[in-house]
Parts: C-alpha cells; sequence; structure tokens
C-alpha cells in the first residue's frame, strides 16, 4: 500500500526470511493509490498509470504469499459505483486471494451504504474499520462508532498515539516559548520534536491538543508507573468494539512497551477523567 508497494515487498522478504508460519500470522493491506515504478514517486494519482490502481495492484507477488488475511479500501471511491468495488471485492475472496475485506477512514453514510450493498446482494461484507480514533481525536463516537457496532464490525484504529503526542508530556511536545533551541531539541525522544513531527503531515493537526488531555495520561501513568502511552491505548481498547489498535514502533523495547497495555485496565472514574474537557473539532482523516 505505501511507498508504491515497497512495504508490501519488504514485509513479504522478512517472512521469508524469517520463516514465519503463515497460519500464525495475520497479514493485512491495502487497495487504492496506484502503484508508481519507483517507490520515491508522490502517491498522487496520474494518469499514466491505468492499470495499476485498485484491485489490479500485485500485493501478492509483492507479499510472496497465497492469500492475504484481510485486504482494506484505503479510502471510499468516489469515481468508481459502490456495486462495482464490492462485487470486485468479493470476487477476490471467492478466488481464494482474499479471506476478510475492511474499510477505512471514510463517512458513516457511506461505509453504511458500501455493506448494505454487501448485504443486500449476498456479496462479502466488511469486517473491519481502520479509522483515526484516540483520546485527542473522538469524532468517530458521534456516527461512524455506532454503525459498527450495528454491523458488528470492529475497529482497528490508526493513529492511536496521535503521532506520538500521547506518549510524552506536554512540555516535550510543544516547549515553552522561551525555551532555548538546546532544550527544546534535548534528546529527540522526551523534549522538543521528534524527526517524524517536523515531517508528518498529520502531526500538525495536534498542534492545538488540549493540554489538560495529555496532562492527565501523565498523571494517571505516574500513579500507577506506567508508560503514557500504555494509558492511552488502554483507554482506547475499553472502548466496546475497539480490537486492535495499529501501533508503529522503532525498536523492540517500544513494542514491548505498549503490549504492556493489553493488562492495563481502567476503571470507569478514570476513563471519564480523560475524557473530560475533550472539544469538538472538525473531521480529519479523510475526506
Amino acid at each position: 500500500m505505501y511507498s508504491n508497494g515497497l512495504s508490501e515487498t519488504i514485509l513479504g522478504n522478512a517472512i521469508k526470511q524469517f520463516n514465519l508460519p503463515r497460519g500464525e500470522i495475520v497479514v493485512m493491506t491495502k487497495v487504492f493509490f496506484p502503484v508508481k515504478k519507483s517507490h520515491n514517486e508522490p502517491p498522487s494519482a496520474n494518469s499514466s498509470y491505468v492499470n495499476q490502481q485498485g484491485l489490479s495492484r500485485k500485493s501478492l507477488e509483492r507479499l510472496q504469499l497465497d492469500y492475504i488475511d484481510v485486504l482494506q479500501c484505503h479510502r471510499f471511491d468516489y469515481e468508481t459505483p459502490i456495486a462495482e468495488t464490492m462485487q470486485a471485492l468479493h470476487d477476490v475472496v471467492k478466488l481464494g486471494l482474499v479471506r476478510y475485506i475492511g474499510m477505512s477512514s471514510c463517512w458513516a453514510y457511506q461505509f453504511h451504504a458500501m455493506q448494505n450493498y454487501a448485504l443486500a446482494n449476498n456479496l462479502t461484507p466488511f469486517i473491519s474499520m481502520q479509522n483515526l480514533y484516540n483520546l485527542l481525536y473522538r469524532e468517530e463516537e458521534r456516527e461512524m462508532m455506532p454503525t459498527l457496532k450495528m454491523f458488528g464490525v470492529g475497529c482497528i484504529p490508526w493513529s492511536p498515539l496521535a503521532r506520538g503526542y500521547l506518549s510524552r508530556p506536554y512540555e516535550s511536545s510543544f516547549p515553552p516559548t522561551n525555551a532555548t533551541a538546546a532544550e527544546a531539541s534535548l534528546g529527540s525522544e522526551d523534549k522538543g520534536k521528534t524527526s517524524r513531527q517536523e515531517t508528518d503531515k498529520f502531526a500538525s493537526f495536534y498542534q492545538t491538543a488540549p493540554k489538560q488531555t495529555i496532562d492527565r495520561i501523565e498523571e494517571l501513568a505516574k500513579k500507577k508507573n506506567v508508560p503514557m502511552s500504555q494509558i492511552a491505548l488502554a483507554w482506547l481498547l475499553s472502548k466496546e468494539g475497539v480490537t486492535a489498535p495499529i501501533v508503529g514502533v522503532t525498536s523492540i523495547r517500544k513494542l514491548e512497551e505498549l503490549v504492556g497495555a493489553v493488562h492495563l485496565k481502567l476503571t470507569p472514574e478514570e476513563q471519564e477523567y480523560l475524557e473530560d474537557g475533550y472539544r469538538p473539532q472538525g473531521i480529519h482523516g479523510h475526506n
């Protein structure tokens, strides 16, 4: 899906190199953007790539696999009829190339229409929704989460740590204006902006993040003697329908740290304490 298919190639090589048992891993990928000849080319549309978009991509070849466990639509396709999209997804399932299908960030009415079409026409329905959902962005609770509950579809949120803002103290991400350059950049993971924050276009969305929410995560983390990231993930996992937040890590240590959230339970009072003060905001993550 990402970097014009290079991410699939890397994953496929890793599965082969480490001889990972196929029956013990879940492989998920997406379709939407055209796959360019070079992974350095931007993902924007290009008319010269008429047969390199959507389900025409060679994901299985890059992954070196016989089937994909879950194939998701990265975004809603405004240029293709819903009937055609759902039929194509159903076909790859029937061919045995894909086991299940899912959808990613879109309007709730779009997901509702796609799922209803599949169910009404005996086609394969979605089993997952990969949407933007975290303590700093909860707009999905208005329409999407109730829709998922109605259909019995699982939620696998992306950016559950809000680009890392929920995993470090507020002052580390937003140094005081009077801080020196050295103070603001001391320790890229704990002080000042990280390389991810400097280059990630989505990171700017959280520039107005409420200090209260991040401060309360830090407060509970100190109280329970756990990393802030575990508090943020434990809150997300407490929400009905959320099954597997999608996290990104740069080390095994970070991964093990995040996995610890599975064993952390927040009380209803603690959940409410973290949610208090949330401000409604514009839709983000899709259009």
